[in-house]
């Protein structure tokens, strides 16, 4: 099981909302694209799984061609299941006849149906209709729904977005698991960064209808491709940084140029990227003034100004507290430099 997607543009009449969009997920793994509303991800979804026809480029599932200019192979043949952001529930279907739908095999369905209730927490709720679910009991019958029927492909639409943050985290370790055994190529689409992260193998980052970067989190968050990656993928700030004699130098210090950087380029200055993670209180470090903290409970973000009067977040354990106006010492704990062009938005690193 395999999705390919190649070099696909999508829009309506003739006018691109989503160009040249490349990436592919292998059997047994989960994909996401994260972006804001309107960058074109959710268009994407809908042409994988059939309802939109591509205007260039081509869609393969298991190596079946079932997209391009002028095909579309429908939906009910691709071997995709979907769950939508608005659950698209029937009705007038109880809870198990909507799980049941699907599945055409009717010696396998009483107990099919029953393992889908028991793993989305609706056992008991069998004999209900949608109206009488709550939003997120509702959000829950559609992923039971949509994998009922074991799709080689299942694309997931903002999944968790009516359930409560406990309920959301343990649905979706539940889903991938059993995503993972059972071999399906995942596509979720998630505007969540953090659930893009705790869920996927690979993220691509969308904006304005171009995919920016396909990669790991890890890559993602460490090693983003331009500064549009780096400011949705989390918090950051830049310090200004020069290169003197093979080291960098910077408001924090000195650090050593990082390793995938072309030592050849006559480029001398250079924007830091600073994670607010890389940042530690230290005896004998830089000064700074804590001008703004916010308490989270295991952590305290904090906002600190240098001496040079660059500011820069910082995220310590709660045990490090310190007061609005307070001085602290601290130094950069970073094992990968990101660095950008000062003139433009392409990253020093990849």
């Amino acid at each position: 099981m395999h999705l390919q997607v190649e070099h696909i543009a999508l829009g309506y009449d003739q006018v691109a909302v989503v160009d040249e969009l490349s990436f592919s997920i292998e059997a047994g793994q989960v994909g996401c694209l994260l972006g804001a509303s309107g960058c074109g991800k959710t268009t994407a979804l809908r042409a994988i799984a059939g309802f939109e026809p591509v205007l260039s480029g081509r869609i393969l599932i298991n190596g079946r061609e079932v997209s391009r200019p002028g095909k579309t192979v429908p939906p009910e043949r691709r071997s995709v299941g979907m769950v939508f952001q608005d659950h698209a529930l029937f009705p007038h279907l109880t809870v198990e006849a909507n799980v049941a739908f699907g599945i055409r095999t009717q010696a396998r369905r009483h107990q099919r149906v029953g393992e889908l209730l028991d793993l989305t927490g609706l056992t008991g709720f069998e004999k209900r209709y949608p109206h009488e679910l709550s939003g997120g009991q509702q959000q829950r019958v559609a992923l039971a729904r949509a994998l009922a029927p074991e799709p080689a492909v299942l694309l997931l639409d903002e999944p968790f977005s009516s359930l409560d943050t406990g309920l959301r985290r343990q649905m979706g370790q539940d889903i991938r698991r059993l995503l993972t055994e059972r071999g399906a190529a995942t596509l979720l689409v998630t505007h969540d960064q953090l659930e893009a992260f705790a869920l996927a193998d690979q993220v691509g980052l969308m904006h304005q209808g171009q995919l920016l970067q396909w990669d790991s989190p890890y890559q993602l968050y460490h090693r983003p491709a331009d500064r549009t990656v780096a400011s949705f993928t989390g918090r950051g700030c830049y310090l200004k940084a020069r290169r003197v004699n093979g080291q960098l130098e910077h408001a924090l210090g000195t650090s050593p140029l990082p390793d995938h950087h072309d030592h050849s380029e006559g480029q001398s200055q250079f924007d830091l990227l600073i994670r607010p993670d890389d940042i530690r209180p230290s005896t004998n470090g830089r000064s700074a003034r804590v001008l703004q903290r916010q308490f989270q409970g295991a952590q305290i973000l904090y906002l600190l100004e240098l001496s040079s009067k660059e500011r820069i977040a910082a995220l310590f354990t709660s045990h490090d507290n310190f007061a609005v106006g307070e001085m602290v010492s601290i130094a950069l704990d970073a094992d990968h430099l990101v660095l950008f062009n000062p003139e433009n938005t392409t990253a020093g690193s990849t």
